[in-house]
């Protein structure tokens, strides 16, 4: 018998074939704005699984109103907008996309990295804006990358994957986790250091932890006055782990010296926002995983997942607290 599954963005059909004869998809036809709430409530009602992005609430109002369903299939790593505890409660699995997106978030950090160190963005602007007049010594002089210090804050898939990117550029690589990665320590000679020690030492900080209550806005001013003044920081893992008014704050005073940002607290954000007034702050919208090719296989994933609960050996990839 067929399952029915809703799926929460429009997303190309071709990505869906393979699975249609298992599968009747009824889907939100925007690509672009997220479901609304009340045709999401309703639509769950219908489904024996959801298809998701990050932005939507998996909340326990949600779960208690659609208790029916078998599984939420999220497109993301990171599971913060999903109530885990109330979905294993009421018996539905949480799936998330692991490993997938691995490579090509770390492709980002790094882009980051690189970006906001050598002032990639604020150097096109001055062409755009009709300022480059002359050439002088250190017209927007950025900061060198080789033989620097890298310190990364979650040493998992990704900061692993950094870690490799840093090694090619000689760079000192140290971390910073709940739990020593000993694989990783190996593999791109990471040293295991505090968190107090990380700041202190290093060029660059880059955040990879998960949101949660024990890392919301863990990086606030007191952790960035224990950082060098010519230090750049850069998070491309949630949002919400960093007190983006401290962060503002320390960027306009050049208590560090810049920063790559790729999250926000509150998504989207406009040009309104406060970050967009400084030079010292690269901004992107998200996109950590955002290749045709990764998303591609986040959603092939996701798609795995909802095939093997309904008609194999069980979840690929569950979500487990």
């Amino acid at each position: 018998m067929k399952r029915n599954i809703y799926i929460t963005r429009r997303i190309p059909d071709y990505l869906l074939e393979p699975y249609q004869e298992k599968f009747n998809f009824r889907m939100w036809q925007d690509s672009q704005i997220p479901v609304p709430k009340d045709v999401f409530y309703e639509e769950s009602l219908k489904a024996d699984g959801i298809l998701c992005l990050l932005t939507e609430t998996i909340d326990y109002d949600f779960l208690n109103h659609a208790s029916h369903l078998k599984i939420i299939a999220n497109t993301a790593v990171g599971y913060d907008n999903v109530d885990v505890d109330a979905a294993n409660e009421l018996g539905i699995t949480v799936t998330n996309t692991p490993d997938v997106l691995t490579e090509t978030t770390a492709d980002l950090a790094f882009a980051l990295l690189m970006a906001t160190a050598r002032r990639i963005v604020e150097s096109s602007k001055f062409i755009y804006d009709d300022k480059w007049s002359d050439w002088s010594p250190f017209q927007l002089a950025g900061t060198d990358i080789f033989n620097k210090t890298v310190g990364i804050v979650g040493m998992g898939r990704i900061g692993t994957a950094v870690a490799r990117r840093a090694k090619g550029f000689n760079m000192k690589v140290l971390y910073h986790n709940r739990t020593r990665n000993e694989a990783a320590e190996e593999e791109v000679a990471a040293t295991y250091v505090s968190f107090e020690h990380l700041l202190a030492e290093s060029d660059f900080v880059i955040s990879l932890v998960p949101l949660s209550e024990a890392t919301e806005n863990m990086f606030n001013r007191q952790v960035f006055e224990q950082m060098k003044e010519s230090a750049i920081f850069i998070n491309v893992s949630r949002g919400g782990v960093v007190d983006e008014a401290d962060l503002y704050e320390v960027l306009k005073e050049e208590v560090i010296k810049a920063a790559g940002l790729d999250v926000f607290v509150d998504e989207p954000i406009s040009g309104s926002h406060p970050f967009t007034k400084l030079n010292n702050a690269v901004l992107t919208p998200h996109i950590g995983s955002a290749t045709k090719e990764t998303r591609e296989k986040m959603l092939t994933l996701c798609l795995d997942n909802l095939e093997a609960t309904f008609f194999g050996e069980g979840p690929l990839t569950p979500v487990t607290k």
